[in-house]
């Protein structure tokens, strides 16, 4: 697929305000991991190959193990994601549904129980932002390069 703008070089501008809240999250009250999950979970939802490879790259690098980035379309089938890990994935999936969920009480309320109010911001901050990059991303149709390493052993 051909890349359709190099938005980068046309509006870098604008590329570094939105740039400036990403590094605000990179230090945020939500550790990488669980960050990584929540950019990659959205991305998946999205169709975002490129962030979807970046993320699961970034997830990786944190420490996740393969079998749950395998997983974690079908989060709510296994038994791999913590009481936390699971609302907080049930809220991001709400909040970039919204036009279908209206984000509804009980993701909400469950996010409570692990979450202080600043996590909540914090996490709601991180899945807005993975929503503006993907439609950015896949707008200009931005594709992760194909890379020829061999697949290893899982974690």
């Amino acid at each position: 697929m051909k890349s359709r703008v190099a938005y980068q070089r046309v509006a870098p501008d604008a590329l570094k305000s939105v740039g400036a809240i990403t590094q605000y999250l990179d230090t945020c009250s939500i550790d990488h991991k669980l960050r990584a999950l929540i950019d990659l979970r959205v991305s998946q939802m999205n169709g975002c190959a490129y962030c979807c490879d970046m993320h699961s790259n970034q997830a990786r690098a944190a420490g996740e193990r393969q079998q749950r980035l395998d997983c974690l379309p079908a989060w709510r089938e296994t038994t791999f994601y913590d009481d936390r890990e699971r609302a907080a994935l049930a809220w991001a999936e709400s909040v970039t549904k919204v036009a279908e969920t209206g984000i509804p009480d009980e993701p909400f309320e469950e996010l409570k129980k692990h979450f202080s109010e600043k996590e909540i911001v914090d996490l709601t901050i991180i899945v807005a932002m993975i929503n503006t990059w993907n439609r950015i991303s896949i707008a200009f149709r931005n594709s992760p390069p194909l890379r020829n390493e061999p697949i290893g052993a899982i974690a």
